[in-house]
């Protein structure tokens, strides 16, 4: 159970294995590329040969070991330890708990927040999908053989890293959560803009490193919610539906790009809009929290809250927002 302060780093640390797995699937990725006909089988049989056998592991291991209650005894903790995980769960400000709250998804539809968040999911990943799918495309399309273009997807995955170090590192120093998802928004319609119009081909790789900035600001997303969205069940519906809008995005994202032309240039510019159109989202949701924080701060509530009434961020007058 990390304190709310603690989230954004460790989230980012979650998400940087998505951007390691992007640099060594790169490179495996060129290697199963080479053993068509090994064994009889063609190279993509080997890919999902390969990959399943992993995940079917991965899945036995996380099944096995992986905690779902910070307040579990396979932790075995001594009574000093069971003082710090009680006051980290009240920090944390949600209380598991197996009945669904009604009231507090109503709560969550009423609120603009919400719907800022879910469409910021939509928006900026939606280049997570159509870069996803034509990556590989658009490298080749520089002058790269299929295999060059397989292995310089490698270096996506480590700028992928480098952002989401830097965001988080900046993120946890200043306390500034949304404006740094806004600057890795940023980076990432620079990226596209470098992708499309840099005259040399070669050099456009430049501007494809620099598209990966939306994962930072995924990473921003989702660290806002962890931190400002209490109420067990009202959380989990903010996490389930920002999901579901990230899986939108990455479905309607490839849809952008025309391969029938050379460039992609209306699905270029299209993300670049997408991605203005999510800072804007993210500065409006910030401007929503800063005045509620104002009115609380200036007016504090006079009894503290106890973590077990399960209150919301709106129900809980002592609730502070993390910008």
């Amino acid at each position: 159970m990390y304190r709310r302060s603690e989230q954004t780093m460790r989230l980012g640390a979650f998400w940087l294995c998505n951007g390691i797995s992007l640099a060594i699937g790169g490179v495996i990725s060129y290697g199963i590329g080479h053993l068509h006909d090994v064994a009889g089988l063609k190279g993509w049989q080997w890919v999902m040969l390969l990959l399943g056998c992993v995940t079917i592991l991965v899945g036995l291991i996380t099944f096995f070991f992986l905690i779902d209650d910070p307040r579990s005894l396979r932790w075995y903790h001594n009574a000093e330890e069971q003082i710090l995980v009680e006051e980290r769960i009240r920090d944390n400000a949600v209380v598991r708990n197996t009945k669904v709250n009604y009231d507090h998804i109503k709560e969550a539809l009423r609120e603009k927040r919400f719907w800022c968040f879910c469409l910021i999911s939509l928006l900026a990943n939606m280049q997570n999908g159509a870069l996803t799918s034509y990556s590989a495309t658009i490298t080749a399309g520089f002058g790269f053989d299929k295999f060059q273009a397989i292995i310089l997807q490698a270096p996506t995955g480590l700028v992928d890293c480098l952002y989401i170090l830097v965001a988080a590192y900046v993120s946890q120093r200043t306390g500034q959560t949304i404006y740094v998802g806004c600057v890795c928004l940023l980076g990432t319609a620079t990226g596209l803009l470098l992708l499309e119009f840099i005259p040399v081909a070669r050099l456009k790789l430049i501007g494809l490193y620099f598209c990966w900035g939306y994962a930072a600001a995924y990473v921003m997303l989702i660290a806002s919610v962890a931190s400002n969205v209490s109420g067990y069940t009202k959380k989990i519906f903010y996490n389930g539906m920002s999901m579901i809008f990230y899986t939108a995005g990455n479905f309607v994202g490839p849809f952008l790009m025309d391969s029938s032309t050379k460039h992609y240039l209306g699905g270029m510019i299209g993300l670049v809009i997408a991605d203005f159109l999510a800072i804007a989202l993210f500065l409006y949701a910030r401007w929503e929290m800063v005045k509620v924080n104002r009115k609380r701060l200036a007016d504090p509530a006079p009894e503290p809250t106890n973590v077990e009434d399960d209150l919301t961020d709106v129900q809980d007058h002592n609730f502070i927002y993390r910008m």
